[in-house]
């Protein structure tokens, strides 16, 4: 009696320990969730056409102002939005293919396409919504996801003096290729959320900085 009960605690132990805990997988090293995209996203959207049709956009895809396409700053590229006029009620669903504006208090770039669709090219601005129908991008983040445009320049010496002082003050600079514009883009840290970028574009700011826009960090 007492071997047999001794047989049955055994297997009931080796039961348990062969039930193992199940494990909750976890980004990997350096890398978290995706945060979700901001919806309904409200402001001033302005647009694009000449001299810019025929050029790379920042996605690389060639800017066909006919097409309804839009830049933003943050965005993935190719998320489809529909943009709500706030001014007159129209519609029109764009793809992001660019990145833009880097003017204060603007949200969209759209190209002349979209931007007659909803009757703001005589305008040339219009109050808008941002509703995202379908984003596209990684599950995961890359370690550092956003980073704070502070100057733009046609002058690459400019812009390598501008670089060298965040760099001196904030520890992290670099200058990014033209763009569509043909200019010269400092950009400054490298941060993994939003937030945390949102929180430096202020520091700078209230610093040197005479303009400070988050913006995606692209491949």
């Amino acid at each position: 009696m007492e071997v047999a009960i001794l047989v049955l605690l055994a297997s009931v132990a080796a039961g348990g320990c062969a039930r193992k805990k199940k494990r909750i997988p976890v980004p990997r090293s350096g890398t978290q969730p995706a945060a979700p995209l901001k919806q309904n996203e409200t402001g001033i959207a302005s647009w694009y056409g000449n001299p810019y049709h025929g050029r790379a956009t920042a996605s690389g895809e060639i800017f066909d102002m006919e097409k309804m396409t839009a830049a933003h700053r943050t965005l993935p590229f190719q998320t489809r939005l529909r943009v709500h006029n706030l001014d007159n009620g129209r519609t029109v669903e764009v793809r992001i293919t660019d990145r833009g504006p880097f003017i204060s208090g603007r949200i969209i770039d759209l190209s002349r396409a979209a931007a007659r669709s909803i009757g703001m090219i005589g305008p040339g601005l219009a109050r808008v919504r941002l509703e995202i129908l379908a984003a596209s991008g990684p599950t995961v983040e890359p370690p550092s996801a956003y980073a704070v445009q502070v100057g733009a320049f046609r002058d690459r010496a400019n812009a390598e003096s501008v670089r060298a002082r965040m760099e001196k003050g904030y520890g992290a600079a670099r200058i990014v290729h033209p763009d569509r514009g043909r200019v010269w883009r400092v950009l400054v840290g490298a941060e993994p959320t939003l937030e945390r970028a949102e929180a430096l574009a202020a520091r700078l700011r209230s610093g040197a900085a005479t303009e400070a826009f988050v913006v995606r960090l692209d491949p």
